[in-house]
């Protein structure tokens, strides 16, 4: 199935009400370790882009200012119900990751945590993310990939029928969606699932 933006909205409009009960402590762990690889500072603007139930809110140090941002409503409602956050001011708001609605350079960092398995072109949505960003501005992602240079096998390419359809794909390779793109990876390192996730830092 190709992803589009009217079935992630139709399917995470069923999602937004059990999926902190039923994924949140499955990727508590990547999550953490992300943010903590993007070190974000007091004063620094963030984008969390595909923001979801808010569940990297939880990880934003004092005094950042930022926004999330998210396709799906139903997700964005149970984000709202996470702030405020002690010492930070953060806004949410409805919008398309592949196309945000902010000023080139607005953002000293970006958040792309569980985002790029899910819109339809994931190298456009890495594109505006680094669009977004100040000259040096870093992003983190969390995310699963098929290993560069690898192809899916048949049990992964079966899998990945129901995934899609489910709001997420198991086979893009990270190399693909950066392709050509002016950024560079500072870190990165094999997360849950035996390294099937991975947690990846870029700077622009």
């Amino acid at each position: 199935m190709q992803m589009n933006n009217r079935w992630n909205r139709f399917v995470y409009r069923l999602w937004a009400p059990v999926y902190d009960a039923v994924l949140e402590r499955l990727f508590r762990q990547g999550r953490r370790s992300a943010m903590e690889w993007l070190g974000l500072r007091a004063g620094e603007r963030v984008c969390l882009v595909g923001v979801g139930t808010g569940a990297d809110l939880v990880y934003l140090p004092t005094g950042v200012k930022g926004v999330g941002l998210d396709l799906s409503d139903a997700m964005l409602a149970r984000a709202e119900e996470k702030l405020p956050i002690a010492g930070c001011d953060i806004e949410l708001r409805a919008g398309d990751a592949q196309a945000l609605p902010f000023n080139d350079g607005a953002f000293d960092a970006v958040v792309l945590n569980l985002i790029l398995s899910v819109v339809p072109d994931p190298a456009l949505c890495m594109s505006e993310a680094i669009r977004v960003l100040r000259p040096g501005g870093r992003i983190v992602v969390f995310d699963k990939f098929l290993p560069d240079g690898t192809e899916p096998t048949w049990g992964r390419r079966l899998s990945n029928v129901v995934s899609t359809r489910l709001g997420t794909d198991l086979n893009r390779r990270l190399g693909d969606i950066l392709s050509g793109l002016p950024c560079e990876i500072v870190h990165d390192e094999p997360s849950i699932l035996g390294g099937m996730y991975r947690v990846v830092l870029l700077r622009h």
